[in-house]
C-alpha cells in the first residue's frame, strides 16, 4: 500500500479534494473529548491548512470513529457534500470493513459467523454480548477467520456486518478469545503502549463524488507481533 504522506507522524493513506484517510495510531482520539487531549481531527486540519495554505477555518468532517486503543483506517471528509454522503454509506452499511486482531485462545471453529445482542453500559463504557435479545440490546454480527497461528496468540481477520460500540472486543471476549492487551474485555495484562491488538485493516467503498471504487489498506503498527503476520 502506497503511503501518500507520513508528515509529522501523520500517516495519510488517501487524499483527494473531498476525502482524507489516515492510519490512526494507538492513543490517538479521533474527536475531542473530556480528556482535553488534541484529537486527530485537529492534527489533520493543521496539515490541510499548512499544505494548501488555507486562510481561516478548515472544514473537516468526522465520518466515523475508532476506540482510542485501536489502530487503523479513519476517514475524514473535506467537504460537506462528501460528509453527508459518507455518513449515508456508513449508516446504510454500504462499506466493507475488515479488521485484524491478535487474540488469546485460538477460537474454535477456525472460522465462523458470530451473532450476538450487545447491550451498552454507559457508566463503565463497555458493551456486553448476549446470545439472546435483552432489553435495550442491539444485534451485532461479524465473521472471522484465522489468518496465522503465532507462538502464544492467534491472528484473525474479521469482517464487520454491523458497527456497534466495542463490538469486536465484546464478541471475541464472550467466545473466550479476548484481544491482546484488552484488560476491559478479559485479557490478563495491558500492552506497554496502552493499546490493544485490534487494527482497522481495510476499507472498501464507493467514492461519494467521483463514484469510483476505493479500497484502502492500512499498514499494521511496527511491533514484534504485528510484524510476524
Amino acid at each position: 500500500m502506497k503511503i501518500v504522506s507520513n508528515k509529522d507522524n501523520l500517516q495519510i493513506l488517501h487524499e483527494d479534494n473531498h476525502l482524507i484517510v489516515v492510519n490512526k495510531r494507538v492513543g490517538d482520539i479521533v474527536q475531542g473529548d473530556k480528556t482535553g487531549d488534541k484529537p486527530l481531527s485537529e492534527v489533520v486540519k493543521e496539515y490541510i491548512k499548512e499544505k494548501y495554505n488555507k486562510p481561516g477555518e478548515v472544514f473537516l468532517g468526522v465520518v466515523h470513529r475508532l476506540d482510542r486503543p485501536t489502530t487503523g483506517i479513519i476517514v475524514f471528509a473535506r467537504t460537506s457534500k462528501a460528509l453527508s454522503r459518507m455518513n449515508e454509506l456508513f449508516s446504510n452499511r454500504e462499506t466493507q470493513k475488515t479488521y485484524w486482531a491478535v487474540v488469546k485462545n485460538k477460537p474454535n471453529p477456525s472460522n465462523a459467523k458470530l451473532v450476538h445482542y450487545l447491550k451498552r453500559n454507559e457508566k463503565n463504557n463497555t458493551s456486553k454480548a448476549h446470545l439472546k435479545e435483552v432489553p435495550d440490546s442491539k444485534i451485532a454480527s461479524l465473521d472471522y477467520q484465522i489468518i496465522k497461528e503465532l507462538n502464544n496468540y492467534t491472528a484473525l481477520e474479521i469482517n464487520l456486518h454491523t458497527g456497534r460500540h466495542h463490538q469486536i472486543r465484546a464478541q471475541l471476549s464472550v467466545i473466550g478469545s479476548p484481544i491482546k492487551g484488552d484488560l476491559k474485555y478479559g485479557f490478563d495484562r495491558s500492552n506497554p503502549d496502552g493499546g490493544i491488538h485490534l487494527h482497522a485493516r481495510k476499507l472498501t467503498f464507493v467514492h461519494p463524488v467521483s463514484k469510483e471504487n476505493i479500497s484502502i489498506i492500512a499498514p499494521t503498527p511496527d511491533d514484534v507481533i504485528w510484524n510476524t503476520i
